[in-house]
């Protein structure tokens, strides 16, 4: 891949020309990387809510034309000034948020949330210039998330990058770089259940359910499935769900029946449907004396939570988490080696497997509900 270095490579990438509409497979023009970045070339990429949402225009400032995409996994083709510790031909996980080293955040143990590469989904173009990277006959064409993965080659920020393990399969440790990562985090990293303790999960789609695989690895006696969706719980078994729940079936709120059923409420809860109201009873559920509940999904910007303070003066703990708290560089390399030896489960994650000339059946997959994952292979 060394004679591409300092050209314009010509590749094919999924835009997405309007809202709603099917991306369409073009040829688009990906230029050289700059001063702290990466261009790759994309092996597996996979589709991600967040991806549809956006697609949809139901986040913040709908922008077109767009290169979708940031759950993927590839190899490095080469790298901008200034990028010392990664080289072409290194396997990487693109990130869609960062990790500069450099900042308060990036200094702190307690934090990943970096003040340069904190994941931004209004900006669609690099920060060296302010300049897209992608364009189709000298129009640009906007990235997303700063990964842009959606293309067969894309430019990413050297801080949003992380260098893993050369053996692991990229068709399966591609999931690794959001969604995952993000529920196996809330438990493992806030969480923090010990041994033979209970644990709710709220929403059983990917993110809940790798938060329940993390509070299997922690050895969790029980682990409570919470979801509206009485389907999801045969699948949730595979991932340490134990017993299920799901509100629309009592009468009284869940958090009440929750605390029935465990003496008391359990130890541990991770929310991951971002509605504030199972948030309120996420926290309401936990134990008191002890109980933490962690704070996953992104609720709607005008939604307010809403708890009585004895909640929190009986000593229940309240925590949000933002990507697990994995520092992408320094922390996805042992997530990956978890996959290697053994502990994490991955492949149970993923579902469905489409060539890239059809990724828009990935959409029509996560639209109708089925599945968790679905792979798009960027080679035939």
């Amino acid at each position: 891949m060394a004679c591409t270095a300092g050209q314009v490579i010509r590749c094919k990438a999924a835009v997405a020309w309007e809202a709603g509409k099917p991306l369409v497979i073009e040829e688009v023009e990906v230029a050289p990387p700059q001063a702290n970045e990466v261009r790759m070339k994309i092996l597996y990429t996979a589709l991600c809510h967040t991806d549809v949402y956006f697609w949809e225009a139901k986040g913040q400032n709908p922008l077109f034309p767009r290169i979708y995409g940031h759950e993927a996994g590839g190899i490095v083709e080469s790298v901008g000034e200034g990028v010392t510790d990664l080289k072409p031909g290194d396997h990487v996980l693109p990130v869609f948020t960062g990790e500069c080293k450099d900042c308060a955040h990036c200094k702190s143990e307690e934090s990943n949330m970096c003040d340069l590469l904190r994941i931004n989904t209004d900006r669609g173009v690099m920060l060296n210039d302010g300049k897209s990277r992608f364009s189709i006959n000298g129009k640009p064409i906007y990235h997303f998330v700063g990964t842009s993965t959606f293309s067969e080659y894309t430019v990413v920020h050297v801080g949003c990058v992380a260098k893993i393990n050369p053996l692991a399969p990229l068709d399966k440790v591609c999931v690794l770089s959001c969604g995952i990562s993000t529920g196996l985090g809330a438990t493992l990293n806030v969480a923090k259940p010990s041994k033979g303790s209970t644990v709710a999960i709220f929403g059983l789609g990917a993110v809940g359910l790798a938060a329940a695989e993390g509070a299997r690895i922690a050895g969790a006696s029980r682990i409570i499935g919470v979801d509206l969706n009485s389907n999801r719980f045969k699948e949730a078994k595979k991932f340490g769900v134990t017993e299920f729940v799901n509100p629309k079936d009592h009468k009284k709120p869940v958090q009440e029946v929750i605390a029935e059923i465990t003496n008391g409420g359990v130890d541990r809860s991770v929310e991951c449907t971002g509605n504030v109201d199972a948030m309120i009873s996420a926290f309401e559920c936990v134990h008191d004396g002890w109980g933490i509940a962690v704070l996953v999904g992104v609720p709607h910007k005008d939604a307010v939570f809403k708890t009585h303070p004895m909640n929190l003066l009986n000593e229940r703990t309240l925590k949000g988490t933002f990507f697990g708290n994995y520092k992408p560089r320094s922390d996805l390399p042992s997530v990956v080696e978890k996959y290697m030896t053994k502990e994490l489960e991955v492949e149970k994650f993923i579902t469905h497997s489409v060539p890239f000339s059809e990724i828009n059946k990935a959409f029509e997959y996560m639209l109708k509900g089925e599945g968790i994952r679905c792979i798009i292979r960027m080679e035939e």
